[in-house]
């Protein structure tokens, strides 16, 4: 696996997702800006995930999808935890407990996971297939 490729795109997936949560939040379409933030980040993870196991296995073709979405994950927990939550929940009144406990944030953990492993069967999983034949 190649951990400082996936570790840069999980940083970059973050950064992408922290952008357009903040911009959601602020633009007023829902009653609770919360739930609207967290739906908007639910749907733009597909596509970021997506693009960056593109990217990955753009290198590396032996590495399952799950574990290419853990290190994604993991990076962005990570950074969850230095970042998001001591300067955009803690001054709101949350806590590292509350966030991490939160729902919405393990529906889009898992959906991390399950994105990119999606894109290991649908996309790497045939080639090597086919290159065993």
């Amino acid at each position: 696996m190649k951990i400082k490729r996936a570790i840069v795109l999980g940083i970059l997936i973050w950064s992408i997702g922290i952008l357009l949560y903040s911009i959601s939040y602020n633009v007023p379409l829902l009653e609770n800006p919360e739930t609207q933030a967290n739906l908007a980040l639910f749907v733009a993870v597909i596509p970021l995930v997506w693009f960056g196991c593109w990217f990955y296995y753009k290198k590396d073709s032996q590495t399952h999808g799950y574990r290419v979405g853990q290190t994604l994950l993991l990076t962005a927990v990570t950074l969850d935890a230095l970042i998001t939550v001591p300067f955009f929940v803690i001054p709101k009144g949350g806590s590292h407990y509350s966030f991490f406990t939160d729902l919405g944030f393990w529906m889009i953990a898992i959906e991390f996971l399950l994105v990119a492993t999606l894109y290991w069967y649908a996309r790497v999983n045939p080639q090597i297939n086919a290159s065993k034949q």
